[in-house]
């Protein structure tokens, strides 16, 4: 992985997270959590917000949960959770090896939320298949380190007018077609297993592991983490145009309520979720 490091003159990050339940869905199975860390304590971010980079690591993370009755929405309010008591624990413990051990710390994060979900779902009737996607970006100075599962998604996009990209891959067969060239972006919109999911954290799944990666960042640059239902109606063009367009960059502005709002319009079947970081 080609990573260029002249990417740490960032001064901050912004950020806006939005979820809605849709127009069809009876509650919310999605959750985000934007958090501020360091050795020593955890801070909640709100909603929106700005934030110098300094010394401390950024994360934020969505997720959609799955399973009956109101399972679905316990286990992605759970999988945020855990990211707040176990990430900063282990960020103590590795601090030094940080480059080298990201993977295998964020590998254990997942591990540790899916044999939660997993426990939950085998003692309580009402928990039974519970399920989540967890998407979680972690920025440190200069470089951006993502672990993902599921089909909720993390895109990038550059400061320097090239197109959006889709760091994650879509754990679902129709994920890999698009991947592998064998059908366009369209036709994976339409296909009807488009959420078939293949990996979750929880439910039956044995455990497998998570995508991880990293990526260096510069000034300009734009991270969106979504569910799938924000996709539903919306393009990789549209959001990248979206996230370009003056209404999205100017002071003040709150490009994931847009995005939201623009979704919903589109399509709404769906609990519908953004959280759009910039770095300024």
């Amino acid at each position: 992985m080609h990573l260029h490091h002249q990417a740490t003159s960032a001064k901050g990050l912004q950020w806006s997270g939005q979820t809605d339940r849709g127009k069809v869905r009876p509650n919310n199975e999605d959750a985000f959590v934007g958090l501020q860390f360091d050795a020593r304590e955890v801070h909640h971010l709100g909603a929106s917000g700005e934030s110098p980079a300094g010394r401390m690591n950024f994360v934020f993370a969505v997720s959609d949960g799955m399973g009956g009755a109101m399972a679905g929405e316990h286990a992605s309010r759970i999988a945020v959770q855990k990211i707040t008591t176990l990430l900063p624990r282990s960020y103590r413990q590795s601090v030094a090896g940080l480059e080298a051990g990201f993977a295998g710390l964020l590998e254990e994060l997942f591990a540790e939320v899916h044999e939660e979900l997993a426990r939950l779902g085998k003692s309580y009737k009402e928990c039974r298949g519970m399920a989540a996607t967890l998407s979680l970006c972690w920025f440190t100075p200069g470089r951006m380190y993502f672990s993902h599962i599921g089909d909720s998604r993390i895109y990038h996009l550059p400061a320097h007018g090239e197109a959006i990209l889709q760091l994650s891959h879509d754990d679902t067969h129709v994920g890999w077609l698009l991947r592998n060239g064998k059908i366009n972006e369209r036709q994976a919109r339409g296909h009807p297993r488009r959420n078939l999911l293949q990996k979750a954290l929880g439910g039956g799944n044995q455990f497998v592991a998570p995508q991880v990666g990293a990526v260096a960042y510069e000034p300009g640059d734009v991270f969106l983490l979504c569910t799938d239902g924000l996709v539903e109606g919306l393009y990789d063009s549209h959001l990248g145009e979206f996230l370009r367009s003056p209404e999205s960059t100017q002071p003040g502005a709150n490009p994931a309520r847009r995005l939201v709002a623009e979704s919903l319009v589109r399509n709404g079947r769906d609990n519908t979720t953004a959280l759009v970081i910039r770095v300024v």
